[in-house]
């Protein structure tokens, strides 16, 4: 991959990290209130933690944008959509395998839906999604290098 689609993928990379972070954050935290992140009697620790992970998605999204100026700055930004959109999928699939797996199953700090009847299913769905977007993300930037 020449250095300027390269620069362009891993700008989408980061943005998807951060892109769907924030809508974890805002779905499953704020709007459907299913889980904090971490689960704790102790609400004041939930809500801090909470703000870690939205200062973490943040600093994803600022960064994003930042690598993005920073390239188009030096000229060394590619300008294929695939590849950009490709990496903002490829990203948030990363986000949701590497949340799903590490929060999930190994840490268990949270469940996707705790006081689901089948709180399992939905930890397994994250996963697939997460999965999903990954391959729906490296078909879209295979396709730019078929075109």
């Amino acid at each position: 991959m020449k250095k300027k689609n390269k620069n362009l993928f891993i700008a989408g990379l980061i943005l998807g990290l951060g892109l769907i972070g924030a809508i974890d954050g805002i779905v499953f935290h704020q709007l459907l209130q299913w889980h904090h992140m971490i689960m704790s009697p102790n609400i004041q620790l939930e809500i801090f933690t909470d703000g870690l992970f939205t200062s973490l998605f943040s600093a994803k999204l600022l960064w994003g944008g930042m690598k993005i100026f920073q390239d188009a700055r030096n000229n060394e930004l590619g300008t294929s959509w695939k590849i950009f959109v490709g990496g903002i999928f490829i990203g948030g699939g990363i986000f949701n395998l590497v949340e799903g797996i590490v929060d999930h199953h190994i840490l268990q700090v949270h469940r996707v839906r705790p006081l689901a009847e089948n709180p399992l299913f939905y930890d397994l769905a994250f996963l697939a999604i997460g999965l999903l977007l990954v391959i729906i993300g490296l078909m879209i930037k295979r396709s730019e290098k078929e075109a």
